[in-house]
Formats: structure tokens, C-alpha cells, sequence
């Protein structure tokens, strides 16, 4: 009798299902000129969302707490290059008696209590910086703080005078104005980076701290959808 010879059954592949986001909110794009060009549809996910003023507070915390290098060093009497000899002797001079020259009373000698070595860093996870991220677009939007600027921008001459004279024509000057670019390589860098005012940061490395500091936060179109990429469909995979 010939044998029965099982049939293995195709394994169907799960398809991921796209993820649909709405975004009923509008963002008003300006030219340099200080003109409105047209609106362009933001995330309800991205800048409507419920703002945690404690997580907030949290991340700024440890944000400057990371930047703190922890280098500072001071030598106790122990690590001071010197001799250990008695300086004088113990009586008879009608002075206070002291040992070794590297006592910490003496000029040149050890440092009590002084700072060493440490690390100051702390630690938030991936989570927690997506809703902080968010929850200060959010706020900023809320106050009407947050602008586009037409992607034509980039390809404005070098020259200082056009970034300075945008933002006399939008009332900025004074104001700490972050322009959140695709890249950090075009001539819109080159035209901003004589002025005090501009921050320029790349979308990816975008964070609250540098948001929540900002007086006007301007998005590049293109900088949009990098956001959304990364930070949004990144962490929903």
C-alpha cells in the first residue's frame, strides 16, 4: 500500500494593518516674507494631547542633569605631592604645632571635603520622552506658538539680513525662535547663524527641553513628516 503523504498547509504571513491617525488640527505656513502661503493638517496624536506638567518637570530634570559632566577634582592631603617631614618641631617655638606641609590650613596643601569624580546622569525611558516630546507640542500649540515655514526657505540666499528682517516683520526680536529643520545643511543655517535669537535643531533630535525654553517654535514642512516617522510610527511598530 502506498503511504500517505501529508501536505504541509501554506503559513499566511499577518499583514500589519495601517495605523490610522487623525488630524483634524491645521498649521499656518509662512513664507520668509512673513506672508501666509497656505495651512497644512498637524496629528491629534503629535499636538492634541493631555500634557503631564509633572513628567514635564521630570524630564527637564534629568535632561540638565545629563548634560552635567561630573569632572571636577580636588586633591585630599593624602594625593598632594610634597614632603611628609615635620615642619618644626612639636614645642618650644611658641607657634601651633603642625605636622607635614600638605595640611589642608597651608597654601598648596589638600582640600577637605572638596568635590570628586562622579556621575550625575539619570535615566527616562523611550516612553516617557514620546509623551513629554508631545505633550510640549501640544502646550506650544495651544498658545499659538507653533508656525510652519515654506520648504522654499531652504533655498534662501546666505545672508543674515533675511533671517533678521523675518523676524523684525514677526515681531521675534528678542524672542528665543527654534527652527526645527530637516537637516542641518542649507542656507537657511548659513543665514541664521550670525543671530542670537535663532535656535536651529534637526527634527530628530528635537526634545521638550529645547521646546518648552522656546518663545516661537517654526516646523519646516518637510520636518513634519520626519517627526511623525520618527517619533511616531517608530515606536508604533
Amino acid at each position: 500500500m502506498a503511504r500517505a503523504v501529508k501536505i504541509d498547509k501554506p503559513v499566511e504571513k499577518k499583514i500589519k494593518k495601517p495605523v490610522i491617525r487623525s488630524s483634524s488640527l491645521l498649521l499656518k505656513v509662512i513664507d520668509l516674507n512673513g506672508k501666509e502661503t497656505k495651512e497644512i493638517p498637524l496629528l491629534n496624536e503629535i499636538f492634541s494631547v493631555k500634557a503631564s506638567p509633572k513628567l514635564l518637570a521630570h524630564y527637564v530634570r534629568v535632561y540638565l542633569a545629563n548634560q552635567r559632566q561630573g569632572n571636577a577634582s580636588t586633591k585630599t592631603r593624602g594625593e598632594v605631592t610634597g614632603s611628609t617631614r615635620k615642619i618644626y618641631r612639636q614645642k618650644g617655638t611658641g607657634k601651633a604645632r603642625h605636622g607635614d606641609i600638605k595640611a589642608p590650613i597651608f597654601v598648596g596643601g589638600g582640600v577637605v571635603g572638596g568635590p570628586s569624580p562622579r556621575d550625575f546622569s539619570l535615566k527616562i525611558n523611550k516612553k516617557q520622552k514620546q509623551k513629554a516630546l508631545f505633550g510640549a507640542l501640544t502646550l506650544k500649540y495651544q498658545k499659538g506658538q507653533v508656525f510652519g515655514l515654506s520648504e522654499t526657505s531652504l533655498k534662501t540666499e546666505p545672508k543674515t539680513k533675511i533671517i533678521a528682517g523675518f523676524l523684525k516683520k514677526m515681531n521675534w526680536i528678542g524672542k528665543r525662535t527654534l527652527f526645527v529643520l530637516p537637516e542641518l545643511k542649507n542656507n537657511l543655517v548659513l543665514a541664521s547663524r550670525n543671530l542670537f535669537e535663532p535656535e536651529l535643531v534637526e527634527a530628530k533630535t528635537l526634545n521638550p527641553y529645547i521646546v518648552m525654553r522656546a518663545d516661537v517654535v517654526l516646523f519646516l514642512e518637510p520636518s513634519i513628516d520626519i517627526i511623525v516617522n520618527h517619533f511616531l510610527k517608530k515606536n508604533a511598530d
